[in-house]
């Protein structure tokens, strides 16, 4: 590794992944929401395609930012890193293929990590890895914090805190409204999951437990219906048919690690699921099939070795993705409701305007970096491998907020 400064805390946050197409989209934003005291630096593999993204920065200050070289997959080269810097936010992925050195390497040298990985199987490797040295260096590693599963974790904190000691039960979230594109990287880590669940059963057996990344899996309470909902149903609180929300299997898993790792806070009757909202009446139920039957097909034409070459041809390469008009163009919304112990029903909403995938990730992760980087005194979580909602919890709620997401919590 080669870098403008020879100090080994040289940095307060590096962006490793700087030349990808969402470590662009992260660069940009950073460039003009990081407070100007804030020592940034962009690390990537080739220093001249990191010129080129720090040259097109909108920020004649970030046009400044020192670069660092480094490759992801060298264990020696990203020591390096994590040792110059008290804070690493990455969107090199897929992370199961790339990320596991980064993340003992930050949890080794007490630094602080963020990522958007939506992958189970790379966090349940992280978890094994690499939380027990980072509880003991104090290092925030933080996994999920763009679209996956910031809306997710965030909403069922807010959720939890409102409900105080009554606790929560049977909690669902429908995504109500959503429009966005779909990047090369997002199709590789599905593409690189499917095929290590395809080639070893036992990695099969973890992608499908509901608690695979729970902090103490054999002391989880029996919640019957854990499961993901894999299939149609209505919606008794709005009426709404609903689909699989392919997300589901991964943001899920998020929300119940942090009820672990809060000693089970949300509650002994907390149940969680996540769907996607479709119509009401006939016309709902018809179109919540489609999406169900669409998902089931695009889930076996990855899977099949004759079928995956026609689905690679047709979707996007890593590197590619939705283009700057398409990406102002896309926004979420996601409700969350909530039964307390005591009767009270409860709504969140967690929404923004921007790709999910992409402008609003760049928030969420951006956003997630600077808390990590500049809220310290405010965070009370020991290190580890964390979660968005337990390593940052409220203090992530405000910035968000303050950068235009809507984060709302109330009763129905």
């Amino acid at each position: 590794m080669t870098s403008d400064r020879n100090d080994p805390r040289a940095y307060d946050l590096v962006v490793l992944g700087a030349t990808g197409f969402v470590g662009k989209l992260l660069a940009a934003y950073l460039a003009e929401h990081a407070p100007a005291h804030l020592r940034v630096a962009l690390a990537g593999r080739s220093r001249e395609r990191l010129d080129a993204v720090r040259s097109a920065l909108p920020s004649a200050a970030a046009r400044q930012w020192p670069l660092v070289v480094a490759d992801a997959t060298d264990a020696g080269q990203v020591a390096d890193l994590a040792r110059s810097t008290r804070v690493v936010v990455t969107t090199v992925g897929p992370y199961a293929r790339y990320g596991l050195p980064l993340v003992r390497a930050c949890a080794e040298a007490g630094t602080h990590y963020a990522d958007l990985t939506g992958e189970v199987l790379f966090v349940r490797d992280a978890l094994d890895a690499a939380h027990e040295t980072a509880v003991r260096t104090g290092a925030r590693i933080v996994t999920a914090c763009g679209f996956d599963s910031v809306p997710s974790d965030l909403g069922v904190h807010l959720l939890h805190r409102e409900a105080g000691g009554e606790g929560l039960g049977d909690t669902t979230l429908l995504v109500t409204r959503l429009s966005g594109g779909v990047s090369g990287g997002t199709v590789d880590s599905m593409r690189s999951q499917i095929d290590a669940v395809t080639a070893d059963p036992s990695r099969q057996r973890v992608v499908f437990d509901p608690f695979a990344l729970s902090a103490d899996r054999p002391a989880e309470p029996d919640r019957s219906g854990q499961r993901d909902a894999m299939y149609v149903f209505r919606d008794q609180a709005t009426g709404r048919w609903t689909a699989p929300w392919v997300m589901a299997a991964f943001n899920s898993r998020i929300v119940r690690r942090s009820d672990s790792l809060l000693g089970h806070a949300y509650g002994p009757r907390f149940r969680y699921r996540e769907a996607l909202g479709c119509g009401r009446g006939p016309q709902g139920r018809a179109q919540a099939y489609v999406v169900a039957l669409a998902v089931g097909a695009g889930y076996t034409a990855m899977s099949q070795r004759l079928t995956r070459p026609l689905v690679d041809r047709v979707l996007p390469a890593p590197g590619e993705g939705p283009d700057e008009a398409a990406r102002e163009r896309g926004h979420f919304r996601v409700e969350l409701r909530a039964t307390t112990g005591t009767g009270r029903r409860l709504l969140a909403v967690v929404a923004a305007y921007g790709d999910p995938g992409y402008a609003a990730t760049a928030v969420m992760l951006g956003q997630s970096a600077l808390c990590l980087a500049e809220d310290g005194d405010r965070l009370s979580s020991p290190g580890g491998v964390l979660t968005p909602a337990v390593a940052m919890g409220d203090a992530l709620v405000e910035r968000l907020r303050n950068a235009g997401m809507t984060l709302t919590i109330g009763t129905e």
